[in-house]
């Protein structure tokens, strides 16, 4: 068997075929069915599942490079799925799934919105949304389930205070994508992270120094929006202390840098106890609760599975070394690896419309990247994170998008133009990497 090792593997752009092949099945099909021959009630991009179409692409992969046998492909397989932060990232999902599934039900995102709302001045309304969606999105580690809580509510808002609808759902959208990038619980900060070799709190510290600045800048934009505008009333919101309160504890205990599986059955044993305590949870619907959110991770898992074996074959083939070599003759220093990086990481979000899938895409080729270049591993993951978070924010057929136009009745694309954090988080991002040393 070939050592697999990049430094002794010639480039050979034909091993990318997979990643081409799951491009065209994934991608094009979604434009197709988004765009050219919509259907009513379906998301285009959610026609081809994502784990059918990496499926197809391991076949093709598993094809290529008759010098191996097959056994000894299944072999490098195997070692890319059993790498230490492969394993441990999955069972990271699983707990994350089951935090998020009984947080849910046990009223903690409700319960939080609803007293934050209670506390901000009406004219206030609009900032108000965008602080609340960066903190559910951080307790949660979900941009989706944040925005399916407070989407509706900036519908409220936006009705009772006769303001531009597509901005108020805009600045939900940004806001639960600050959360997505930030939050210790969130799958893209698990993956960007696990595959760097890296602790959360490393890379939380770097992130922060482009993310807070954005979203204070955001802060002020929509501050001076409120003051220009009479405000909206915001109602009457019901909310329980006890339930809201695990949430915190969590939000502390991650920023601390307890381990991620202690918070998270910290999080869990909480929302059990405050549950019992308000009525909101039942040994029943506890139980099915956590069992529906690690559910809802399956897809994830298999789908890191399918890529880490295909980026173990492409690596044994020559397919990183290819992408290295390139990177090598457009790229110059420590800079010109980080932007590569982060445009690596950008296209692939763009592809799939996924930001996990896209960091767990790119994660081993800016892995190699980052060792080439001397980017420091916690700066990589931030730039991972960050990068297919920006995207994701933006594309207008990502599920974040997609979801909230669904909810406001609106366009996915009358969203874009309002998508201030995303924007702002971008021009960092860009002015990080230039003043990098």
């Amino acid at each position: 068997m070939k050592k697999n090792d990049s430094k002794t593997v010639k480039p050979n752009p034909k091993a990318l075929l997979p990643i081409i092949v799951f491009l065209i099945l994934y991608l094009g099909n979604g434009v197709f069915f988004e765009y050219i021959r919509p259907a009513e009630g379906q998301m285009g991009f959610y026609v081809v599942s994502v784990v059918l179409a990496f499926s197809i692409s391991l076949i093709v992969a598993f094809l290529q490079n008759k010098e191996l046998s097959f056994d000894e492909k299944i072999h490098i397989c195997a070692k890319g799925i059993g790498d230490d932060n492969i394993v441990t990232m999955l069972f990271i999902f699983l707990m994350a799934g089951a935090f998020s599934g009984i947080a849910s039900e046990a009223g903690g995102a409700s319960s939080t919105a609803n007293m934050l709302l209670s506390v901000i001045p009406s004219r206030f309304a609009v900032p108000g949304l965008f602080l609340i969606s960066c903190l559910i999105s951080m307790a949660m580690g979900t941009s989706v389930g944040t925005i399916t809580v407070i989407v509706p509510i900036a519908c409220a808002v936006a009705g009772s205070g006769q303001l531009s609808l597509p901005f108020c759902v805009g600045v939900v959208v940004g806001g639960s994508m600050f959360g997505d990038n930030l939050s210790f619980i969130s799958d893209t900060t698990i993956a960007a992270t696990k595959t760097q070799g890296v602790e959360m709190k490393d890379k939380f510290r770097t992130n922060i120094k482009v993310a807070v600045p954005a979203a204070l800048i955001t802060l002020v934009i929509l501050f001076i929006y409120a003051f220009m505008n009479q405000g909206a009333e915001v109602g009457k919101y019901e909310y329980s202390i006890l339930q809201a309160i695990p949430y915190f504890i969590v939000l502390v205990m991650a920023a601390i840098g307890i381990n991620v599986f202690l918070v998270l059955i910290s999080g869990i044993l909480l929302f059990i106890g405050v549950g019992v305590i308000t009525g909101s949870l039942t040994y029943q619907t506890a139980l099915s609760s956590m069992g529906s959110g690690m559910t809802g991770m399956f897809e994830t898992m298999i789908v890191t599975i399918l890529v880490a074996s295909i980026a173990s074959l492409m690596k044994e083939y020559g397919g990183f070394e290819a992408i290295l070599s390139f990177i090598r003759k457009v790229a110059n220093g420590k800079r010109g690896g980080m932007f590569g990086i982060a445009l690596l990481t950008a296209i692939m979000d763009i592809a799939t419309a996924n930001n996990t899938v896209a960091i767990v895409i790119a994660a081993p080729i800016a892995k190699d990247i980052s060792e080439e270049y001397g980017v420091e591993p916690p700066k990589t993951a931030s730039l991972l994170d960050t990068c297919s978070c920006i995207m994701q924010g933006i594309i207008p057929y990502g599920a974040q998008l997609l979801i909230a136009a669904g909810i406001a009745g609106v366009t996915s694309m009358s969203l874009v133009m309002f998508l201030i954090y995303p924007f702002l988080l971008a021009i960092f991002v860009i002015a990080s990497i230039i003043m990098t040393r």
